[in-house]
């Protein structure tokens, strides 16, 4: 029988995190293999050096290493690279990297002289050591192609629009997809076009920044008829949130029914206090989040769950890009 385990620190901020998407795999009737979850140990230097140890035996096993998105990013990639190695030499039979959120993942390209392309160091060191991998709502889902292993880019759309319907239906109604800027039109045209195949109508808005100087917004437009509508503002993370914020606000002014937002990648960076601008605001788990009124969580558990055990199983991912009924 194929045997199974899943590597994650237990000492993380997200450790509940991987032991739900653990205990999701072993639930799974049809399974027909053991999945065990172990821990990293870390022995920490007087230098500040460190190494890891996996706990446990997992020679000839397949591995999914849950690495912590809450980790600073030069902790999280040393981390990384350091959990991998000791895996290698630990002799599994696959290694399966499960990024909940990919840091460096901004840094995708080369915008001006003399910079190192982060995202690409980060798919290089992956591939070194890993099998495949595989996280959700890349920034740029042409980093893939950066990745010598397969390397599975999830949708969390589908768990967003399935959210919405059981425990917020009234959002649904009249509702306007919102853009923060147009570089994410793409994005907010897609959940748009998953929003339809639903049946539900929704139309698109877009936020567009004008700058008298640069580096400097002197104000945002508003394209799209948004009066009366019930607004939610979509991005793959909300970091600072300025220009949500922002965009927001003139939502408001253009007399906005309501105004949600949903960004997967919950970083917060300045706080969600700030946020109260918005009637909700909808993220993801793949970051620990502390309680706020404000904020509501949105369980990636299920999509990251769902994947594993079909990658273990061997079937295909497509089928979690769509909604279920």
């Amino acid at each position: 029988m194929v045997e199974v385990v899943i590597i994650a620190d237990s000492k993380g901020k997200n450790y509940a995190f991987a032991k739900q998407i653990y205990e999701y795999v072993k639930r799974k009737e049809k399974r027909d293999f053991d999945v065990r979850i172990t821990d990293i140990e870390r022995v920490n230097f007087k230098d500040k050096e460190f190494k890891l140890k996996i706990k446990d035996n997992i020679r000839r096993r397949k591995c999914f290493l849950i690495h912590d998105s809450n980790k600073a990013p030069c902790q999280w990639f040393t981390e990384l690279v350091f959990a991998l190695e000791a895996m290698t030499f630990s002799d599994p039979s696959e290694i399966t990297v499960v990024l909940p959120y990919t840091k460096f993942a901004r840094q995708e390209r080369k915008d001006e002289s003399r910079v190192s392309v982060n995202a690409k160091v980060l798919a290089d060191a992956i591939s070194l050591y890993a099998t495949r991998g595989m996280t959700v709502d890349l920034h740029n889902p042409a980093m893939q192609s950066y990745f010598d292993i397969p390397f599975d880019n999830l949708y969390s759309f589908p768990t967003l629009i399935n959210y919405l319907k059981e425990k917020h239906p009234d959002i649904l109604g009249n509702l306007v997809i919102v853009s923060p800027d147009m570089g994410g039109a793409k994005r907010a045209e897609a959940l748009v076009k998953r929003l339809i195949q639903k049946g539900i109508n929704a139309e698109v808005a877009l936020s567009h920044k004008h700058r008298e100087k640069e580096n400097e917004v002197s104000k945002l437009v508003i394209i799209g008829d948004v009066e009366g509508k019930n607004c939610l503002i979509i991005d793959d993370m909300i970091d600072t949130g300025n220009t949500m914020i922002k965009t927001a606000e003139e939502l408001r002014k253009k007399h906005a029914k309501a105004v949600y937002a949903y960004g997967t990648h919950g970083l917060f960076t300045e706080g969600a206090d700030k946020f109260s601008v918005f009637d909700k605001v909808f993220t993801s788990n793949t970051f620990c989040q502390i309680p706020s009124s404000k904020v509501e969580v949105v369980s990636m558990v299920p999509l990251f769950g769902e994947a594993i055990y079909r990658t273990i199983m061997g079937e295909s991912l497509s089928v979690l890009f769509h909604e279920k009924d």
